[in-house]
């Protein structure tokens, strides 16, 4: 372990010693009184034309009624503390505009304020009251909300809490409340989530409350993102629960195996003497499936592809910074201890061709090398090629807007886009087909192969979208990412830092990209045999398929 981790670990554990809270636990009829609670202030938050201007401290409402809402024990107690509530916050006048509003083209899969009709819930007065603000609902500049360039929302002039790595048990529900609310107004692909988003809010409610020290709060915090089912959704403290220091190798899971398929850091992987090919069966005395289970439930991902992605970086992780492994080499099972090392020490930025030529005239561009301003020489050196091969198992450097004018003979759609209206909050906005290619006669004519993988995510895949148009395309590989769209970045209380998918992105068809991943034409998969046999399998599936 290294000194500093050590540090933190141990400040970590006084601190919970020292501060954790004993709290009465929350009865059923409360944690449904609070989630009420929750969805009407967000509510109110982005419709109310009072609260939306910034004419309030919205933090300290919360903060104020939540006592009152936890104590009201019938419908008609709680309507009251909410009529009253929204009656103290001013006229609301007739919006003009709102009606035009209804005639955006929409994706309506994420809205619904069916909620504030619930008459189990509510009184009809108060029913009356919450529709008639959605109906004339704020539609100026807000106070909490903008858009980015690309349409996503931007979370602007919430209050900073410093030292709130543990916050009061109220607070805590605030902080739920207020990433709650985010995620159900502007979370593109809430509808495509395992767990119903409303239920998410009933289930964390009672986590965010009982939690008795920073650890918990942070679990619970971790918790809640990991429900979107997104691989953008991250916190920043994921490597608390499932380590911050590495083995300077990539470890794969294929079928059940973990086996190294690629080495970080050759010299610090000599010295452990750790070969592509090793197969890892313990860590000190764990199997591999008690890991996988083990730290599964603290990584965030959109797809079993890409929570196995991510969990290569922790197989090999332990406390003491010196794990004892037992693995197999060549049929030979052996235990020895190797070291844990620091991020900045074990991925070094290695070079690599940007591109080259293969066998048989086939072309080879590296996505992860190659750099917008090579486009041009690149393709004037493929022009003669029979097909060029597009590298895409990485994180590119560019879009490949001008690579994509080489590879069609006319301009095509590759991609419909959904963005948040930020004046009628929880709904989409359809935008204009998002188009790549120009007319050009003297496009490139011979095939181009696309490879992907669990590595491709995000811009690599709206990357992958914009070159499937190309003439004669083929993608093969395997199942993507499925984390499609620029994101959303914002916090919890605490400082936490976390993020989703912040657009929509989908074919033009209509099929969507997130969690599924781009579509592959070709799928192929890297074997335990290959990686010990030194092959590139999906290359070689390419090249077998361009003969």
């Amino acid at each position: 372990m290294t000194p500093l981790r050590y540090y933190f670990l141990t400040l970590l554990f006084i601190y919970n010693l020292a501060y954790s809270q004993n709290t009465p636990a929350l009865t059923e009829h409360q944690v449904k009184n609070v989630a009420t609670l929750s969805k009407i202030w967000g509510f109110l938050k982005y419709y109310h034309p009072n609260v939306a201007n910034g004419n309030y401290n919205w933090d300290e409402q919360f903060l104020l009624v939540l006592p009152k809402i936890k104590d009201a024990k019938t419908k008609d107690e709680c309507s009251a503390v909410f009529t009253d509530w929204i009656t103290s916050l001013g006229i609301v006048k007739p919006c003009k505009s709102c009606e035009k509003e209804t005639a955006k083209k929409y994706l309506n899969k994420n809205f619904d304020l069916s909620w504030t009709q619930d008459s189990n819930l509510f009184t009809p007065q108060l029913s009356q009251k919450l529709k008639y603000i959605e109906e004339n609902r704020f539609t100026g500049k807000h106070k909490y909300i903008t858009v980015n360039s690309v349409g996503a929302v931007a979370i602007i002039n919430e209050p900073y809490y410093n030292n709130y790595d543990y916050p009061d048990a109220d607070k805590r529900l605030m902080s739920l409340a207020k990433y709650w609310n985010t995620v159900e107004y502007f979370y593109p692909y809430k509808y495509l989530t395992d767990t119903k988003w409303n239920d998410v809010l009933t289930a964390m409610i009672p986590k965010f409350w009982n939690a008795k020290n920073a650890s918990d709060y942070m679990l619970a915090v971790l918790q809640t993102t990991i429900k979107l089912d997104d691989s953008h959704a991250q916190t920043g403290f994921e490597t608390y629960f499932t380590g911050d220091t590495y083995i300077p190798a990539r470890i794969k899971i294929i079928n059940n195996t973990a086996i190294v398929d690629k080495l970080y850091n050759d010299s610090l992987a000599k010295i452990d003497d750790i070969k592509i090919g090793d197969i890892l069966l313990k860590v000190d005395d764990k199997t591999i499936a008690e890991i996988i289970s083990e730290k599964m439930q603290y990584i965030s991902a959109s797809n079993i592809s890409g929570k196995l992605r991510s969990l290569q970086y922790y197989l090999a992780y332990s406390r003491t910074g010196t794990p004892k492994i037992t693995f197999s080499r060549n049929g030979n099972v052996t235990e020895k201890t190797i070291k844990n090392y620091p991020a900045n020490l074990v991925f070094k930025t290695t070079s690599a061709p940007k591109w080259e030529l293969l066998q048989e005239n086939i072309g080879y561009a590296n996505m992860a090398q190659l750099e917008d301003k090579d486009v041009d020489k690149l393709m004037k050196e493929m022009t003669a090629t029979k097909a060029i091969i597009i590298d895409l198992r990485t994180y590119p450097n560019f879009l490949p807007y001008m690579l994509s004018n080489y590879l069609n003979a006319d301009e095509k759609a590759f991609c419909n886009i959904v963005v948040p209206d930020v004046s009628y909050p929880g709904k989409f906005i359809w935008k204009d087909l998002k188009t790549t290619g120009k007319s050009n006669k003297n496009y490139y004519k011979g095939k181009v192969v696309l490879l992907v993988n669990e590595l491709t995510q995000s811009r690599a895949e709206f990357a992958a979208m914009m070159l499937q148009t190309a003439n004669n395309a083929v993608t093969i590989g395997s199942q993507t990412a499925g984390a499609d769209g620029d994101v959303t970045k914002f916090y919890f209380l605490g400082d936490y830092k976390s993020m989703i998918s912040g657009i929509g992105i989908y074919y033009p068809d209509g099929s969507p990209t997130q969690r599924t991943g781009v579509k592959v034409d070709v799928e192929t998969h890297p074997t335990v045999k290959g990686i010990q046999e030194g092959k590139d399998e999906v290359l070689e599936k390419a090249l077998d398929y361009l003969k």
